[in-house]
């Protein structure tokens, strides 16, 4: 695997703690979260670049790391990678552009 992915796993999963920290202590609401992040999914997911330049597949790569944070968001259990990675997948749409 490459290291990289290695490196973008922990720091995905050092902020669904960091973001549940911040519901745990009152600071923000899930909901906030979860508009913030679907926001930032919407903007990247629809901009010039990713639109006229990358394939569904890369624009997938894009936001998946928002789409995991959205995940971890709803849990209050463990956060499992593995887990959330997979239900990424399972829950992803297709893109307006796409047939």
């Amino acid at each position: 695997m490459n290291t990289a992915n290695l490196q973008l796993e922990g720091l995905i999963i050092a902020m669904a703690a960091l973001t549940r920290r911040l519901v745990e202590k009152g600071v923000l609401e899930r909901e906030e979260i979860d508009t913030l992040l679907a926001t930032c999914e919407a903007n990247v997911a629809g901009s010039d670049r990713a639109v006229e330049d990358l394939s569904p597949a890369n624009r997938d790569a894009i936001v998946f790391p928002i789409r995991v944070l959205r995940l971890a968001n709803e849990e209050t259990g463990e956060l499992d990678f593995g887990t959330l990675a997979k239900r990424v997948g399972q829950t992803k749409g297709r893109y307006n552009d796409q047939q």
